[in-house]
């Protein structure tokens, strides 16, 4: 099985995240799991170019609307990258996972095959967070990815109030201000399967024992696709 981490670099770069030692460490989690691992820096190029062979995307990159050296919005009148999503929407089609982490919520914002397929964003106006600290994690629901697990703690920035725009199937939440706000979720897109893990600000994070007991059992779901349809489970 054929892994592509896409590592936030260029455009996708932000002064807050350390993209090239949280994929790093995410690789070594996905080839745990048994995954061939490629890291990609070229992010927009390794979309271009997805092989029909490639069976996990992981989204490990920042916001391409702001600057990478501040944080600052882009100005209006800055020149738009053109992305194919081509490869991305035809894999979506025939079956393929994808892992989104932490920043990812809002990354790949002009990929509209991702942005539908993510179900949530952030949204600077409206999505925070508390300073980086001491984290509950609350898993939730009945789904696959949270069969086995215990609520944890680790130190990771708590994303709140990210904005959903499709059906989720929470598998964690966190508490702030005696709200709960959806940190882990997964979704089935016809044959494709995607989780959001909004954990994972700093190696700290890759380096919890319950974060990567989560990343586990979800990379263990992810890598059972084709997903199969309403259609297969009926005619079986």
């Amino acid at each position: 099985m054929r892994a592509i981490i896409l590592s936030g670099a260029g455009r996708y770069a932000d002064p807050w995240h350390p993209y090239a030692e949280t994929s790093a460490r995410l690789a070594e989690i996905v080839a745990e799991a048994g995954f061939d691992v490629e890291v990609r820096e070229d992010v927009d190029a390794a979309l271009a170019a997805l092989d029909d062979d490639v069976t996990l995307l992981v989204v490990n990159a920042g916001d391409p609307d702001r600057s990478s050296e501040d944080g600052s919005p882009l100005p209006a009148d800055a020149p738009a990258s053109a992305v194919d999503d081509g490869p991305l929407e035809a894999a979506l089609e025939r079956g393929i996972s994808i892992l989104a982490v932490h920043a990812a919520a809002s990354s790949l914002r002009d990929v509209d095959a991702f942005d539908r397929a993510i179900g949530g964003r952030w949204e600077w106006d409206l999505s925070w967070h508390p300073p980086l600290g001491e984290a509950h994690v609350h898993l939730v629901g009945n789904h696959a990815v949270r069969e086995g697990l215990d609520d944890f703690t680790l130190e990771d920035e708590r994303y709140s109030s990210l904005q959903l725009h499709d059906v989720i199937e929470p598998i964690a939440e966190h508490e702030e201000d005696g709200i709960r706000h959806p940190l882990v979720w997964a979704r089935e897109i016809g044959p494709s399967r995607l989780v959001y893990d909004a954990l994972g600000h700093d190696t700290r994070s890759y380096d919890s024992p319950g974060h990567r007991a989560l990343l586990a059992n979800a990379l263990d779901w992810l890598r059972r696709v084709p997903a199969p349809t309403a259609a297969t489970v009926a005619g079986a």
